[in-house]
């Protein structure tokens, strides 16, 4: 939920997804297949409140970062997960359609990296607006949560990131699933797999790739 890549590969797309959460939190079900209103969906689940931070079907993946552009004050109560408003968007003829129409009165400020194959789109919500942004899906991507690093520490993210593209000549998805798990490894407070005095960690790595419109997904779970 807190730090998404976005890489276009010599014949593919990845998308790679590191989720940090307080370690009290029950732990994530792995991924599986689910059938809603008819549609076949995959995801890990939260069974705190049975939403996710990464979906898709057969051919659109949504990835779902806490925080909009910048970081907010929580309320005490919100109507409904975040993760929720994942899988009302992913069970939708149209994700993109759906955004422009779903009601996120009272829903906690949120991201949302969304691919359908082929466009490449942010949406933003920040308790007042909703934005969207349409990305170039040829150029690579990276995002960290607002709600738990500054924008400095986001650049410095935004550099890593850019520097190991450079320093690799062909990157493939595993190469992707080891950035995410080992960049900056001695850095537990914002490197790329966090651990802040144990309360706070990066607990599950969620990657797919999407090549000839077949989607492709690993998933690590970081307490087994």
């Amino acid at each position: 939920m807190c730090t998404v890549t976005f890489v276009r590969l010599k014949d593919s797309f990845c998308i790679t997804s590191s989720r940090d959460e307080k370690v009290a939190r029950e732990r994530a079900i792995h991924p599986t297949k689910y059938i809603i209103k008819n549609k076949e969906i995959v995801f890990p689940k939260d069974p705190k409140a049975g939403g996710t931070w990464f979906a898709h079907d057969k051919k659109n993946i949504l990835v779902l970062l806490n925080g909009a552009k910048e970081k907010h004050i929580p309320k005490t109560n919100y109507r409904k997960s975040r993760g929720l408003i994942l899988i009302d968007l992913i069970i939708t003829d149209n994700p993109l359609k759906e955004w422009h129409s779903i009601d996120l009165n009272n829903i906690e400020p949120f991201t949302i990296v969304y691919f359908n194959g082929i466009k490449l789109y942010q949406f933003q919500w920040n308790e007042i607006e909703k934005t969207t942004l349409e990305l170039n899906s040829n150029e690579n991507h990276i995002w960290s949560s607002s709600t738990l690093y500054e924008e400095e520490i986001r650049e410095k993210r935004n550099n890593w990131f850019n520097k190991f593209l450079v320093t690799n000549s062909e990157i493939k998805a595993n190469s992707l699933l080891n950035f995410h798990q080992f960049t900056e490894s001695t850095n537990k407070d914002f490197g790329l797999q966090i651990n802040r005095n144990n309360i706070l960690k990066t607990v599950s790595i969620t990657q797919v790739e999407i090549k000839n419109e077949t989607i492709s997904l690993q998933y690590i779970d970081l307490f087994d």
